[in-house]
């Protein structure tokens, strides 16, 4: 059975920081890319970053460059999303998912842990 498994989100304070684990089991992690995404209340789902388990290459939305980093842990099956200088907008739902390279498309999700950052 496939699982994505999100934790570490919470309440902190503008300028804050985070930790977002993504806890994953049931398909081959290094054939696959991990995404973080997030939906505020009202707002379409948005994608943050991604980590290549493939080639270690990342990818970051603009409004998180230099604040955010994704990294992986091959011997944990895990994929983590450090968020620095959070600001209120940064607040939402945040998901792991996980995109095969030959499907190119996220075809696994977690269940989401929420992000809230007071101003």
């Amino acid at each position: 059975e496939v699982q994505l498994v999100e934790s570490g989100g919470g309440l902190v304070h503008t300028g804050g920081s985070l930790r977002l684990s993504c806890a994953t089991s049931g398909f081959n992690f290094d054939d696959y890319a991990i995404g973080w995404f997030r939906q505020a209340p009202g707002k379409e789902r948005e994608g943050v970053s991604c980590f290549s388990n493939i080639d270690g290459s990342t990818y970051y939305e603009d409004s998180v460059k230099g604040r955010f980093t994704t990294s992986s842990d091959y011997a944990k099956n895990a994929v983590y999303l450090q968020m620095n200088s959070l600001k209120p907008e940064d607040t939402a739902v945040y998901y792991c998912a996980a995109r095969a390279h030959w499907t190119g498309q996220y075809d696994y999700w977690g269940q989401g842990t929420q992000v809230t950052v007071s101003s």
